[in-house]
């Protein structure tokens, strides 16, 4: 049987791919412990410097697999949604904090928690086929995976309810226009573009990349006082790194410079 859940690390980009087609990446248990050791083993290495997360087939991750939802429902010694806090939040929260950037490569439909992944990257970008569809509330569910935090920020709080609750597929050309993706690209196009945008990620300055995450996240709940000390605290750490150190010597010297992620 093949894994549900493929990691591949090339030059500083490890690509984390859901694998299980025939399901359209539903995520079953074997797939979110899968899944949850392959973020947190990209998170953990420091060769790792960008991170891309895509799905295989013609689905990038439909949500929790339902089939096995319904055998959890039937069982009455099982608590039926204990995997949010066991998989879900955990798998979510990896993928927010990692010192270091993520893509979504939306390769095709991304339903419930697939779209909750998605938007915990700090790019997304969508073949153009694809679709998002916020499903929660069709099955009479809340949000998950983050989406309550990572929704409303990125298409405000009134266009965040109207999408869950009342569950539609977005067609990538409206996911772009409300600022649910980067960028749509043909689907052909797809795999190039995720590849020029992870290599550019990965050959950036992998420390400010983590610290201007941890920046913009910090900032979201706090003041304006304890957004500026944290930004204080992100400066002193990236000021003393080699790759700002040769960045202001090539600056001077008019010379792209070069970085090692350190």
């Amino acid at each position: 049987m093949s894994e549900p859940v493929r990691y591949a690390l090339d030059r500083g980009v490890a690509t984390i791919t859901l694998d299980r087609p025939e399901a359209m990446n539903g995520l079953d248990l074997p797939t979110k412990e899968a899944l949850l050791a392959a973020v947190r083993r990209a998170a953990d290495d420091v060769e790792v410097r960008c991170v891309v997360l895509t799905g295989s087939g013609r689905a990038f991750c439909v949500g929790q697999d339902l089939k096995e939802h319904q055998r959890t429902l039937a069982d009455p010694s099982t608590p039926p949604l204990d995997t949010v806090e066991q998989h879900y939040n955990p798998i979510v929260s990896t993928l927010v904090s990692m010192p270091k950037p993520v893509v979504a490569a939306v390769n095709g439909v991304a339903a419930g928690a697939g779209v909750s992944l998605a938007l915990a990257c700090d790019f997304r970008v969508m073949a153009e086929p694809a679709g998002f569809n916020l499903a929660f509330a069709g099955i009479a569910l809340s949000c998950d995976t983050g989406s309550s935090w990572t929704l409303p920020r990125l298409v405000g709080r009134a266009k965040a309810l109207e999408l869950l609750y009342f569950p539609r597929t977005i067609a990538s050309a409206e996911a772009l226009s409300l600022g649910l993706v980067t960028t749509v690209v043909p689907a052909d196009d797809l795999a190039g573009e995720v590849a020029t945008l992870a290599r550019r990620l990965a050959d950036g300055p992998t420390v400010a990349y983590g610290a201007i995450r941890r920046s913009v996240e910090h900032a979201a709940g706090h003041s304006f006082d304890e957004a500026l000390a944290f930004e204080a605290e992100m400066m002193a750490l990236t000021g003393q790194t080699s790759d700002h150190r040769a960045a202001v010597s090539a600056f001077v010297e008019k010379r792209k410079p070069e970085f090692g992620g350190r």
